[in-house]
């Protein structure tokens, strides 16, 4: 049983597949691909399509290589299954990027729902102490996470160009990778221009009759290989 989540609204096809594997009493997710906008409905769709008779459910999210901040959502339906249904539920193997956002968060990257799996809901009308305090804290740890992502997102977005330039000053310096990478984060510093722009700069001057890098960006080169090469 799989179920998948619909296109980003960026149109690139961020699909999450959940494969559910039920043996006895047990079931044990698989979910590959990214936790993204609409990861939260393709997991509850899989949780709803589980036969009775589970007591126990298990996450292997080491197929998962990317997530935002839908993915809190995720574990939101997680901990809100197991309460509901008094099963317990744990989600293990997390990997790169979104081992990082648990980090960000606050969360065990161990097993984030092993602080709030299976434990009876509050009762009626009993506030849990300092609410605030906690919804304050967990506004702030979004926001971490929005930047987190934001920055990951540009940073992914700028990589073509910036492996380009990388090439083209390898080609004319006769550098390393590194040695290069090193020209294109000094002169960006040295003429205060976002990285991404002097990366490409550096590409589009080395195209025929390409224009020149501005002269600040020219200038910034020039110290930065001066002083690779001092």
């Amino acid at each position: 049983m799989t179920s998948a989540a619909p296109p980003s609204l960026a149109g690139r096809l961020n699909t999450l597949v959940v494969e559910a594997r039920v043996n006895a009493d047990r079931a044990l997710l698989v979910p590959r691909g990214e936790l993204v906008n609409g990861c939260a409905d393709t997991l509850a769709e899989t949780l709803a399509g589980l036969p009775a008779g589970v007591y126990r459910i298990e996450l292997d999210m080491s197929g998962v290589v990317f997530m935002d901040t839908a993915g809190l959502q995720f574990l939101d339906v997680l901990n809100d299954f197991s309460q509901r249904h008094e099963v317990p539920v744990t989600a293990t193997n997390w990997n790169g990027q979104p081992r990082r956002i648990l980090e960000l968060a606050g969360l065990d990257t161990t097993d984030p729902l092993c602080a709030t799996a299976h434990r009876p809901a509050p009762e009626p009308d009993v506030p849990e102490p300092a609410s605030s305090a906690v919804a304050l804290e967990r506004s702030e740890q979004l926001h971490v996470l929005q930047v987190e992502v934001e920055q990951l997102r540009h940073a992914i977005a700028s990589r073509p160009v910036i492996d380009q330039a990388r090439g083209v000053l390898m080609a004319i310096h006769a550098c390393t990778p590194d040695e290069a990478w090193h020209i294109l984060r000094e002169a960006s510093q040295l003429s205060n221009t976002k990285l991404r722009l002097v990366a490409a700069a550096v590409t589009a001057g080395a195209e025929a009759d390409g224009p020149a890098p501005p002269p600040e960006v020219r200038t910034a080169l020039r110290t930065a290989v001066a002083r690779l090469r001092g």
